[in-house]
């Protein structure tokens, strides 16, 4: 199994573990240690946004209520729906990403919708560069919806559907942003 990470750097020959800002409640302190993070395939999309980007991400789990697909899934054929500010749509269009490539070796699963860790350094297997990240997104089956504010989306986190948050802090008037995801 390969791994992914994507950056905005097309010249990383060697990730070395790092603190993420923010802080996990005790049973999970051990993710504020330096790391090296990575993606599994399936979840590797939400990360095909330019890396400040704020986005609100949701994809229905076993566990999602028939209500709740119902009301929010409706009759989407994709694999995840993500959310942004149109103030990104341009940086979005013009950005180039570079796909990393991992081998899962090494990489420990923290059982968090695909996010793996490292405690040692890692060599990259393969760079990729992502030249058109809207293409991308099609073609990882990815509904992507423009808002002029992603505050509306905060009532997400009370649905049954699975919810990820990422750099809230940088989104316009945001109040959700205590519901940032690690990553």
């Amino acid at each position: 199994m390969n791994l992914y990470h994507f950056s905005e750097d097309p010249a990383i020959d060697i990730f070395q573990p790092r603190a993420v800002e923010g802080s996990r409640p005790p049973e999970r302190e051990w993710l504020n240690t330096p790391l090296v993070w990575a993606i599994d395939e399936w979840h590797a999309p939400a990360y095909l946004f330019p890396r400040d980007c704020p986005r609100i991400l949701w994809w229905p789990l076993s566990s999602t209520t028939q209500d709740d697909l119902e009301r929010y899934w409706e009759r989407r054929d994709c694999r995840m729906v993500a959310n942004i500010e149109w103030s990104w749509s341009a940086r979005l269009a013009s950005t180039t990403l570079f796909r990393y490539t991992f081998d899962a070796t090494g990489f420990i699963s923290i059982e968090d919708h695909g996010v793996h860790v490292s405690r040692e350094a890692v060599q990259p297997l393969a760079v990729e560069p992502i030249t058109d990240v809207l293409a991308a997104l099609r073609g990882a089956n990815v509904e992507l919806r423009l808002l002029s504010s992603l505050t509306p989306l905060s009532q997400m986190w009370d649905t049954t559907l699975h919810v990820s948050g990422m750099r809230l802090r940088n989104a316009h008037g945001s109040n959700t942003q205590e519901r940032v995801d690690a990553g």
